[in-house]
């Protein structure tokens, strides 16, 4: 497959590595490049260290994982060091991801990233599990999104792409503001909830924080709807994630509209070599189908 254009960036291979998932260490990130993913997305950054919840913090069911990691996080002098190692070693696309509880701390945060190395910036204004601490996420609702990226526009020339939550309504709108504002894609989805377990034998539930965001296969129905919904409503790529496990989720997520696949949950599932099978099997699907990849991207909204 040829490179993917994703705006101003060239992918030379699809799959995108989930924030969260595998992304704390320079090393870490550089293994999952290497086992076939075209981009690499780093574990949320924030300004200065932050613990999270304590454990636990990740629970597995039946239907996917529930966590509450807490957006813990090194700072962003540690997160600059182990993105250096993964520049070093690796040919993928890098993504920081970033948060903040204020729209100046996102700014302050994206100012001090080591813009040498990394190649487009991810607003994680969705996380489901600090609501407690810092309210509603700035996804709720297009005003509070825009808030976010009309100050961190100004602050840097890197792609910023904004990670979108399912858990509110208007989904296309909210993604159509970040794109007037100034965004240069949307991944999506961030996981969905909060949701809870509870242990039958404490009948307490199972993480500390009660509540955790929901991933795995059991939301792929969501994602895809999604990204249709978003694919609708902008002009901008799109990185589809979300429950995707397998090839078929995959092409899915593409034909709804997303320009690239990610994947998190799906590593625990099926081990690193889930980017070359899914990167292999869309191939064969296109050859099989007499389709472009371009083709692809999509093609759920064409008539006929």
């Amino acid at each position: 497959m040829e490179d993917i254009s994703f705006g101003k960036l060239k992918f030379k291979r699809n799959g995108i590595l989930a924030s969260g998932i595998l992304g704390t260490t320079g090393w870490s990130m550089a293994k999952v490049a290497s086992a076939g993913a075209g981009g690499i997305t780093c574990k949320s950054i924030s300004l200065n260290f932050r613990h999270g919840h304590p454990t636990p913090v990740v629970q597995a069911y039946e239907h996917g994982i529930l966590n509450a990691v807490g957006l813990s996080s090194s700072g962003i002098d540690h997160s600059n060091h182990e993105l250096t190692i993964v520049r070093k070693n690796s040919d993928a696309i890098i993504i920081a991801s970033v948060f903040g509880g204020t729209p100046k701390e996102f700014a302050q945060t994206v100012e001090k990233l080591d813009h040498t190395i990394i190649d487009a910036i991810e607003l994680n204004i969705s996380c489901p599990n600090v609501a407690d601490e810092f309210g509603l996420p700035f996804s709720a609702t297009p005003e509070s999104a825009v808030s976010v990226i009309k100050i961190v526009r100004p602050v840097t020339q890197k792609p910023l792409i904004i990670k979108l939550s399912p858990n509110f309504p208007k989904l296309g709108l909210i993604a159509k503001a970040c794109e007037e504002a100034g965004a240069n894609g949307i991944t999506a989805i961030n996981t969905v909830g909060p949701g809870m377990l509870i242990d039958i034998d404490t009948f307490q539930p199972k993480l500390s924080n009660k509540r955790g965001g929901v991933s795995g296969p059991a939301i792929l129905p969501i994602a895809i709807r999604c990204v249709h919904d978003i694919y609708k409503n902008v002009t901008i790529p799109i990185i589809g994630m979300g429950g995707i496990t397998h090839t078929e989720d995959a092409i899915q997520m593409i034909a709804a509209g997303a320009t690239l696949y990610g994947v998190g949950s799906g590593i625990l599932y099926n081990g690193l070599e889930i980017f070359t099978e899914i990167n292999q099997g869309i191939t064969d699907f296109l050859a099989k189908k007499g389709l472009t990849y371009q083709e692809l991207i999509g093609i759920s909204h064409r008539e006929g």
